[in-house]
């Protein structure tokens, strides 16, 4: 059974906010650009309702990302709307069939039929069909200016002459003014001759030596090729490039004489390849040692491997790039946290319909395996969110909204929550608030999440017997400082070699961080930073300082 709720997920998201905006509109080009949604009038309208509120690089490295699909020809149409750089994003990369091309052609316009000629990938048919529109393309346009009540008749020779005149001073502006002088004035030619006499003065002009030849301008320098994205199919031949020219690049093989960096056996396994090492041997601007990184693909319906699809970079690119290489890493993770948060909760959903027998009666084995599938659901489903929190931080991309957060009601909640955890590790939780009054001056979402994964971090590595204590005081100068207690299985480790601390080594703890304790603590650590506090991991305990707010008759509020 195959379930698919991607487009529901994505159109039902909050698109109030700039960022929510930004994420939908991606998200939704996604999959329509690679067939997982129709490209019917509510997808469609929903893209051009969001376009206003979306960044023009945003806009344009989603029109990008239509090269790595199979867009359908009213998607390709729609970004062609756009600006003249994101329709030109759009049009290089997309790959339509002919029929589809012809079709669109006279809503492109002369900047997007521009930019369709500068392709060499085309079908004959398409070229001829684009050459049609030389004629409008190639004409030069002409604004005349507004009528008066009484327009001043101006008569044909003295508007010759005139425009004689300003030829003549813009190109002798480097002419010695003796020149200048020299140059004759013949008479006023016959009224049905001023074209005549405009070509024989501006003829006279250049016998005589005023209109110096300019030397031809050097030929600019051919462009260096130091990267292109690139699609293999099954045997490893590139079959698809955003290279320039694209002949050099398409027909290459990848993967036929690297077996001694294991580049080889990556291939032959399906694997994620990162960074390695490629020499091509094709001509020119292509020939050379490269980084490759690639992406095995599938497909969808049989599960059939197709190829690759990546990026190679020259070596010395690769390094120069560090921070652009960082922020696509982002972004990619981004992209697959999409496309595991989707099935998950599916997968959650449909399993707590079995335990519920909400599509009838199942017997108590099959409803125990349904609540452990659930349970490891949730789990995956909490980690997948961390990768995307920490995902959005790297990136610059998280969205906070300045609030104030009533503390107690906070801790209290937070703590209840993990209540259960601690009846599994045999532990306790208490909370020490102090003042009712104490507030946090933060977004309430991060907040909340930060405690969260704080005290689940501290429940989850506690013994029998422990007890895990939370307490806040108001520190001064504006400050509020939260503190739990430090479980006795991290007490002896150094700082360091707890926020090194992986999840392999975490295995055999029931309830541990699905991705590690020191990934937990280092997320906690950048989201106390970007709330404008910090973490200080101490010997018997952990404290979290954040700005602090007064909420006054508030502080019975809660945050719901």
């Amino acid at each position: 059974m195959r379930f698919d709720d991607s487009l529901k997920t994505v159109l039902a998201a909050d698109a109030s906010t700039a960022f929510g905006a930004q994420a939908t509109f991606r998200q939704l080009a996604d999959l329509l650009a690679r067939g997982r949604a129709e490209p019917n009038a509510e997808t469609l309208g929903r893209l051009r309702a969001l376009r206003s509120q979306v960044p023009a690089s945003a806009r344009a490295a989603a029109a990008r990302g239509l090269a790595l699909g199979r867009p359908s020809a009213a998607l390709v149409a729609l970004f062609a709307e756009d600006e003249p750089a994101i329709a030109q994003a759009a049009l290089r990369g997309a790959m339509l069939q002919a029929e589809e091309w012809i079709a669109i052609l006279p809503r492109l316009g002369p900047v997007g039929r521009a930019a369709l000629r500068q392709r060499t990938d085309l079908d004959p048919v398409v070229v001829r069909a684009l050459e049609s529109f030389g004629p409008t393309d190639f004409a030069l346009g002409y604004d005349a200016p507004a009528a008066a009540d009484q327009p001043e008749e101006i008569e044909p020779a003295a508007a010759l002459d005139a425009v004689a005149e300003m030829i003549v001073e813009e190109t002798v502006e480097a002419t010695e003014p003796s020149k200048v002088e020299a140059i004759p004035s013949p008479a006023r030619a016959p009224a049905g001759f001023e074209i005549a006499a405009l070509v024989d003065r501006i003829e006279s002009f250049k016998r005589d030596g005023g209109m110096p030849i300019a030397p031809r301008a050097p030929a600019p320098p051919a462009s260096v090729l130091d990267h292109f994205r690139f699609e293999t199919g099954a045997d490893g031949v590139i079959r698809w490039s955003d290279a320039v020219p694209r002949g050099a690049v398409v027909g290459l093989s990848l993967f036929s004489r690297h077996e001694e960096s294991g580049f080889q056996a990556l291939f032959e396994r399906r694997a994620a390849i990162a960074d390695a090492p490629v020499v091509l041997d094709g001509a020119g601007a292509v020939a050379g040692a490269w980084c490759v990184s690639a992406m095995p693909l599938f497909e969808q319906a049989t599960g059939q491997f197709v190829g690759y699809r990546g990026e190679a970079r020259r070596p010395a690119t690769e390094k120069r790039a560090g921070a652009a290489t960082g922020h696509r890493k982002s972004e990619g993770l981004r992209r697959l946290v999409h496309e595991l948060r989707t099935p998950t909760n599916a997968i959650a959903g449909f399993s707590e319909l079995i335990e519920a027998q909400l599509l009838g009666p199942v017997d108590p084995v099959h409803r125990e395996r349904a609540s452990t599938i659930r349970s490891l659901a949730a789990d995956l489903v909490a980690a997948i969110e961390d990768l995307d929190l920490a995902a959005r931080m790297e990136s610059d991309a998280l969205e906070l909204r300045p609030g104030v957060v009533p503390l107690a009601p906070l801790l209290e909640r937070v703590a209840g929550e993990m209540q259960s955890l601690a009846a599994r590790r045999g532990s306790s939780i208490g909370v020490e608030t102090g003042d009712v009054a104490l507030g946090l001056a933060c977004d309430d979402r991060a907040a909340e999440r930060l405690f969260t994964r704080l005290i689940g971090t501290m429940v989850s590595a506690s013994r029998e017997g422990e007890a895990i204590r939370v307490a806040a005081e108001q520190q001064a100068g504006q400050r509020v400082q939260i503190s739990i207690t430090r479980p006795q299985t991290l007490a002896d480790m150094s700082e360091t070699a707890l926020l090194n601390l992986d999840a392999e080594r975490e295995t055999a703890l029931a309830g541990a961080p699905l991705l590690g304790t020191g990934f937990a603590l280092r997320l906690i650590a950048n989201l106390a930073l970007e709330l404008g506090g910090r973490l200080t991991i101490e010997a018997d305990r952990l404290t979290v300082t954040l700005p602090a707010a007064s909420i006054g008759d508030m502080g019975q509020a809660s945050t719901n």
